[in-house]
C-alpha cells in the first residue's frame, strides 16, 4: 500500500507531461519557414530595424536644414517703478504753464501802464485793466494752456510698469561652406550603413538557423539509424539464442551480441535526447515555445538532400554584395564627408535674416501704450573666420586621418574576404567529394552486411564477423549522414561568404 502511494505522484506527473505534449501545437516547417520565423522574432533584428528608422529620421532632419527656420518670441516684463523723462519741478511747471503765462501777460500790461506820464490817464488805464481782469467775460488763457502742459507732462511720464513685445525671425542659410550638403550626404550614407548592419545580423541569424535546422535533420536521421541498428542487433541476439540452443553458437557469442545491442540502445537514447534538445534550440531561435512539437520537412527524407552548388562570383561582385565591405565602404565615405564638414568651419558663412517686431509701449508715433504696427527688418549676415589658433585645421586633418583608417580597414577586409571565399569553395568541394566517397562506402558496407548475414545464417561465418559488418554498416550510414549535413552547411557558408 505504501509503495502504491509513492507511485501515484509519479504516475500523475507522467500523465500531466503526456497530456501537455499531446496538447502542444504541431508544426511542420521547411527551412525557409524557419528562416522567416527567425527573422520576424529576432530581437537583434528588431533593434536593427529601429536603428534603421532612426537613421531615416536623421536623414530627414538633415534635409530640413535646406529650408528657412522661422521662430516667434514673445515677452512680458513688469517694473515696480515708472520712468519720468522730466524732473518733478519741471513737471509742476508744465502743469501750471497756463497760469504762469496768464500772470506774465497781466504783469507786462501793468508795467506798460506804469510808464504813462499823465496821472489821470494812468489811473484811467489801471482801472480799465483791473475791470478787464476781473470781468467774467474775459478770455481764459490759463486753463487751456494748463491742459496742454498737463498733456505734455503725461507724455513725458510713459507707463513703463507693463512692457510687452514680440518678434518673428526668419533665417535662410545661403552658403555655409558646404556643411548642409555634406550633412545630408552623411545622413544618407548613415541610413545605408544601418541597412548594411541589418543585413549582417540577418546573415548571421540565418546561418545559425541553418545550422540548427540541419543538426535536427542529422540527429533525426541518426536516431532512425540507431533504431534500425538496435533492431538488427536485437534480432541477431534472438538468433544467437536459437543457435546456442541448437549447439551452434556459444555464450561468448551471445555476450558479444548483447554488448553491441546495449551500445545500440545507448546510441538511440543519446540520439533521442540530442534531438529533443536541438529542437528546443531551434524553437528558441524561431520564437516558438520550447515544448512545441516540431517536424521538419527534411526529417522524413531517406537521404540528406544535396544542395544546389552556389554559382561562383567574381571577387568584385562579392565585395559589393558582402554587408561587411559595404559597411566599411560606407563608414569610410561618411568620415570623408565628416572631414568636409570640418573644413566648412574654415569657410565664410552667409545667411539671409528677416524679422518683424512689435512692442508695447512703442515709439512709432510718439510714446504710446499700445501695439501700433510693427517693424519689418531684413538683412544679410556674413561670418568670416579669421584665426582660431589652427584648431579647425587640426580637426580637418584628424578627420582625414580617421577616413584613411577606415579605407585601410576596408582594404584589409577585402583581402580576408577573398581568402574566406576561396577557403569556402575548397571546403565545399571537399564536402562534395566526401559525400561521393561516403555513398560508395555505404554501398560496399550494405553489400558486406548482406553477404555476412547470408554466411552467418548458413553457419559458415562467425558472430564477430557479422558484428564487424554491422559496425561497418553503421559507420557508413553515419558517415553518409555527416557528409550530407556537411555539404549543406558548406553550401550555406559559401553562399554567406559570397554575400548572398
Amino acid at each position: 500500500m505504501t509503495s502504491m502511494k509513492k507511485l501515484l505522484p509519479v504516475l500523475a506527473g507522467l500523465f500531466t507531461l503526456t497530456a501537455a505534449r499531446a496538447q502542444a501545437p504541431q508544426y511542420i516547417l521547411t527551412l525557409e519557414d524557419c528562416r522567416q520565423m527567425a527573422i520576424q522574432d529576432s530581437k537583434e533584428l528588431q533593434k536593427a530595424r529601429i536603428e534603421e528608422q532612426m537613421a531615416e529620421y536623421d536623414r530627414k532632419i538633415a534635409l530640413a536644414n535646406y529650408f528657412p527656420k522661422v521662430s516667434a518670441t514673445g515677452a512680458y516684463l513688469y517694473n515696480n517703478r515708472d520712468v519720468a523723462l522730466v524732473s518733478d519741478e519741471q513737471s509742476a511747471r508744465l502743469q501750471q504753464m497756463g497760469t504762469t503765462l496768464d500772470n506774465s501777460i497781466w504783469q507786462a500790461l501793468e508795467q506798460q501802464t506804469g510808464v504813462i506820464s499823465n496821472q489821470t490817464i494812468r489811473q484811467y488805464a489801471v482801472q480799465i485793466l483791473e475791470n478787464l481782469r476781473t470781468s467774467p467775460e474775459r478770455v481764459d488763457i490759463a486753463s487751456p494752456v494748463n491742459a496742454i502742459g498737463a498733456e505734455i507732462d503725461a507724455a513725458l511720464h510713459p507707463d513703463m510698469h507693463h512692457l510687452m513685445g514680440g518678434t518673428i525671425v526668419v533665417e535662410q542659410p545661403i552658403f555655409v561652406g558646404g556643411k548642409i550638403v555634406c550633412s545630408n550626404q552623411m545622413a544618407a550614407l548613415a541610413r545605408e550603413l544601418s541597412q548594411s548592419k541589418y543585413d549582417t545580423k540577418e546573415a548571421d541569424l540565418l546561418m545559425d538557423v541553418d545550422q540548427a535546422y540541419w543538426q535536427i535533420v542529422s540527429l533525426s536521421s541518426k536516431k532512425k539509424l540507431a533504431e534500425s541498428y538496435a533492431d538488427l542487433l536485437h534480432h541477431m541476439e534472438a538468433d544467437v539464442q536459437k543457435a546456442i540452443a541448437a549447439g551452434i553458437s556459444t555464450e561468448a557469442d551471445a555476450l558479444q551480441v548483447r554488448v553491441k545491442a546495449n551500445e545500440a540502445d545507448m546510441m538511440l537514447t543519446k540520439a533521442t535526447n540530442g534531438l529533443a534538445l536541438s529542437k528546443m534550440l531551434l524553437c528558441h531561435r524561431i520564437g516558438l515555445p520550447l515544448d512545441s512539437a516540431l517536424t521538419l520537412a527534411d526529417e522524413s527524407a531517406d537521404l540528406i538532400p544535396q544542395p544546389e552548388r552556389p554559382a561562383e562570383k567574381s571577387l568584385e561582385a562579392v565585395y559589393e554584395d558582402r554587408p561587411e565591405t559595404r559597411s566599411l565602404d560606407l563608414a569610410a565615405r561618411i568620415y570623408q564627408k565628416k572631414a568636409e564638414v570640418v573644413r566648412a568651419d574654415m569657410l565664410p558663412t552667409i545667411a539671409a535674416v528677416g524679422a518683424f517686431t512689435v512692442t508695447n509701449p512703442n515709439m512709432y508715433n510718439g510714446f504710446q501704450n499700445c501695439f501700433n504696427g510693427g517693424t519689418l527688418s531684413a538683412g544679410i549676415l556674413v561670418k568670416i573666420p579669421i584665426c582660431h589658433g589652427g584648431e579647425n585645421l587640426l580637426k580637418y586633418r584628424k578627420a582625414q586621418a580617421e577616413a584613411r583608417t577606415w579605407e585601410n580597414e576596408l582594404e584589409n577586409t577585402k583581402e580576408l574576404i577573398g581568402l574566406q571565399v576561396n577557403q569556402q569553395r575548397h571546403l565545399y568541394n571537399e564536402a562534395l567529394q566526401r559525400l561521393q566517397l561516403a555513398d560508395a562506402n555505404l554501398d560496399s558496407a550494405e553489400e558486406n552486411l548482406r553477404t555476412a548475414r547470408i554466411g552467418y545464417d548458413a553457419g559458415v561465418i562467425p558472430t564477430n564477423t557479422v558484428l564487424a559488418a554491422h559496425t561497418a554498416w553503421l559507420s557508413a550510414h553515419s558517415e553518409m549522414i555527416d557528409a550530407g549535413i556537411a555539404l549543406q552547411l558548406s553550401a550555406a557558408a559559401l553562399r554567406k561568404a559570397q554575400g548572398k
